[in-house]
């Protein structure tokens, strides 16, 4: 007897992976070490205050870094926060 629901799928072809995007913020010379750590501890999830001092500084020393990590509508909704607050920000980038 024919079951339809016993039908195997190729594991590999339905597992579809969605691109990873970045969020960067870019360094500038008007937002202070304090708004932009209190910016991504409010605004990116399960941020804690280390991480975002660490990556402040690293946003300061090297001209930006990549602030989240995820898929791409999750991406826009950080990278608009952040630029709403005064954040400089780099385009979403692809990974």
């Amino acid at each position: 007897m024919f079951n339809s629901l016993s039908t195997v799928l190729d594991q590999k072809k339905s597992r579809v992976k969605y691109p990873e995007v970045r969020v960067i913020v870019l360094d500038d010379s008007f937002n202070t070490f304090q708004h932009v750590a209190n910016c991504l501890l409010k605004i990116i999830p399960d941020m804690s205050e280390k991480k975002a001092w660490d990556l402040t500084i690293k946003v300061d020393k090297t001209g930006s870094a990549e602030v989240w990590r995820g898929n791409l509508e999750q991406a826009e909704l950080y990278h608009e926060q952040l630029f709403s607050k005064g954040l400089t920000m780099a385009p979403i980038e692809k990974t």
